[in-house]
């Protein structure tokens, strides 16, 4: 049966319907506009510090990253938990012990990102490298091109507005300009958001595209720790306020844009580094080099995270953010609250 003989066989209020969500698939598949070949970048390659003053330490190449010399730095750690955090926390897994024992490691020399990666700069890997999207961007508009939702309807932008952008606004009675200008900016709004909803064969192939890699779990903890092996990347204190840590009600979908949390940065200028998301490192979940500790999630099946994630879960509870703190999960899982950065070799 042919799309017109369907549509005649409705009743009218479903042809309406019908014909919306067709206009909305149309949206959706048209929403790349495809600005460079596989593999390349885009001519408007994102900057995702925009509005940071402290921005830019490499240049070419290295833009954005932030290089961490060679040498020895204090991984890991010797706490116990003789209080019962495990049980007050209705935690699965004990405390620290993957994180034994306390030792002194080696890099060589690498530069990391200073920022989470964002989603615009996601959006632009998307686009030129046909990799799929986060699934979230679906249902949060955040995929919808600007120039396909000026040549809507306005009813059915009202219902867009309504039903994925949530708009704050009576949208029933809004004008065109206006529902357009309060999508676009949200949609600006969420490009300096850390992408998030990524496995971690997403990020690997992102950073691949990049001319980058993932971290190591070591390049990670000595660019958060430095090298004297803080316990936060700020120092040995622990501030909440220092961080996004999920206690925030500033932040709607619990995550902050990269670099807003001027304090939450490391010795060697790294961002971000506790709280926000978990992120992605090159590693399987494994134990340190003599380590005692068994368990039964250790091996090739999982991929370590890292920095402890602001989006859902924990709030302020300052042990998930230690820079010591490790996390894991299999290799395929999304999250809200999990994305990632790249490195580079020194």
């Amino acid at each position: 049966m042919s799309l017109k003989q369907l549509i005649k066989k409705l009743p009218f209020r479903h042809c309406v319907f019908f014909l919306k969500c067709v206009l909305i698939a149309l949206l959706w598949t048209s929403c790349s506009d495809r600005g460079a070949p596989l593999g390349g970048k885009t001519q408007n390659s994102a900057d995702p510090s925009a509005g940071n003053s402290n921005v830019g330490i490499g240049s070419g190449k290295y833009k954005n990253m932030v290089f961490v010399p060679a040498g020895e730095f204090v991984r890991g750690s010797d706490l116990v938990d003789n209080s019962g955090k495990q049980q007050e926390y209705g935690l699965v897994n004990p405390l620290y012990l993957d994180e034994h024992p306390l030792h002194t490691s080696h890099t060589e020399a690498f530069y990391i990102d200073r920022f989470e990666v964002t989603n615009l700069e996601y959006k632009h890997f998307t686009q030129s490298a046909r990799h799929k999207e986060p699934f979230e961007w679906s249902q949060n508009g955040y995929n919808l091109v600007p120039k396909r939702l000026q040549a809507t309807e306005v009813d059915t932008l009202r219902w867009i507005a309504t039903e994925y952008f949530k708009l704050d606004m009576d949208t029933r009675v809004a004008g065109k300009p206006d529902l357009l200008k309060a999508m676009v900016a949200q949609q600006h709004n969420m490009d300096r958001l850390p992408a998030s909803g990524v496995s971690w064969y997403d990020a690997q192939k992102y950073c691949e595209w990049m001319g980058k890699r993932l971290p190591t779990e070591k390049e990670w903890e000595k660019a958060s720790r430095g090298d004297k092996g803080n316990t936060y990347p700020w120092g040995n204190d622990w501030h909440e306020d220092y961080a996004n840590t999920g206690d925030n009600s500033r932040w709607e979908s619990g995550l902050a844009p990269v670099g807003v949390y001027e304090k939450n940065k490391s010795i060697y200028g790294v961002y971000d580094m506790a709280g926000n998301v978990w992120e992605w490192v090159q590693d399987w979940y494994e134990p340190y080099p003599g380590s005692t500790y068994e368990h039964k999630d250790f091996g090739q099946k999982n991929r370590v995270i890292r920095g402890g994630g602001g989006g859902t879960g924990h709030y302020s509870l300052s042990v998930f953010f230690r820079g010591s703190a490790r996390s894991y999960a299999a290799p395929q899982t999304v999250n809200h609250d999990v994305g990632f950065r790249c490195a580079r070799d020194g």
